[in-house]
């Protein structure tokens, strides 16, 4: 498999490499990052692979990751026009601004055209809702969102970080008046963040969402950076991003994936990422790099066919606990089935069932 290896991204018709090159990582702006021209490196190594989705967002690296891309792919049209750029509105760039960030109206067309200025483009191919806002009814958001893609400045778009409730209703009021709809889900999803599991995978799979995982590293956790051996002794740039996630579980997910590596001659980056890739509803994995080597070695994971044992064993490492319903949902077979089997499950018939020559009352 190969980043020239398109993907239709959920119910659409957008075509997308199986991994998304993510750019938060561009811009030295936080004290961290990739130099600009490292990120024009980057850019060109995975477009001259095949990759043609790239993802950022208004504010990071305090709007510098567009214009890195604007200065960089936005001024040349024709290779602008081949890729797939994908940003997002919500955060906050102005102190003191109430209206600076959010989901209203206002704060999404000002998000919009400045995005386009940055990103020196007359159109953003997918725009994502960065983070539900509370404080604006979903209805204005969608709304102002339809109008986007009805001027032609937005092609597509997709939501981040949102309750699926509010997610499933948006999708519902946008069908129900013929507005654009959420057609992609943006989620941390990793072998060591599984809850999305219990809705927003469920979601995404019954709205027909396409979901596009982001740290599936987890900060890099499981890159195979951090092992037993050098416990505590690496800290890295993004420390503050693995607080808490460096413990004897982690560790165990981390000896499980080396011997898996070995198996297939790979790192332990590859295997985690060939693990999400895997997961029903995943479309697109966020990769970010800071330098082109972890690039390379991250494209990879597109050759790692994990055997379903393999997968099997890394699952149990991680099986999420699921709270209520889905804690309930195992016994629905025995008590909606009768003893019967329904695509494929078989379950005993439940304590509640009438016996031979009983009737209801």
């Amino acid at each position: 498999m190969a980043l020239d290896h398109y993907i239709t991204l959920g119910r659409s018709g957008l075509r997308v490499s199986p991994f998304c090159l993510g750019a938060m990582t561009f811009g030295e702006d936080l004290g961290w990052g990739s130099s600009v021209e490292e990120s024009q490196a980057i850019i060109d190594r995975y477009i001259e692979l095949g990759g043609n989705f790239i993802d950022t967002a208004n504010f990071y690296t305090k709007s510098h990751s567009e214009k890195i891309i604007g200065d960089h792919i936005g001024r040349d049209k024709a290779r602008r026009d081949r890729l797939v750029i994908a940003t997002k509105f919500s955060g906050n760039l102005y102190p003191g601004d109430p209206n600076g960030g959010g989901s209203s109206r206002k704060a999404i067309v000002n998000a919009a055209e400045n995005s386009l200025r940055r990103l020196q483009t007359d159109y953003i191919d997918l725009y994502w809702l960065h983070m539900w806002d509370q404080n604006t009814p979903i209805d204005e958001t969608m709304a102002a969102l339809d109008d986007l893609v009805r001027a032609g400045k937005v092609r597509y778009i997709g939501v981040s970080d949102t309750p699926a409730w509010k997610i499933a209703q948006a999708n519902t009021i946008a069908q129900f008046r013929g507005w654009s709809a959420f057609v992609a889900l943006q989620i941390e999803y990793s072998l060591l963040e599984r809850s999305v599991e219990q809705e927003l995978i469920p979601l995404a799979l019954e709205f027909g969402l396409g979901v596009t995982p982001w740290s599936p590293l987890k900060s890099g956790a499981l890159s195979g950076k951090y092992t037993r051996a050098n416990a505590g002794a690496q800290k890295g740039d993004r420390g503050a991003f693995l607080a808490g996630s460096l413990n004897e579980e982690t560790y165990a997910v981390i000896d499980q994936l080396e011997t898996i590596a070995r198996a297939h001659n790979t790192s332990v980056a590859a295997i985690s990422l060939a693990w999400v890739s895997a997961k029903p509803g995943v479309t697109s994995p966020i990769i970010g790099a800071r330098r082109l080597s972890q690039l390379e070695d991250n494209i990879t994971a597109l050759d790692v066919k994990l055997t379903s044992d393999e997968i099997s064993q890394l699952d149990t490492l991680t099986q999420p606990k699921l709270g209520f319903p889905q804690s309930m949902l195992p016994m629905a077979p025995m008590i909606l089935n009768g003893g019967t089997s329904v695509n494929g499950v078989s379950a005993p018939p439940s304590g509640f069932v009438m016996l031979e020559g009983e009737k209801p009352h």
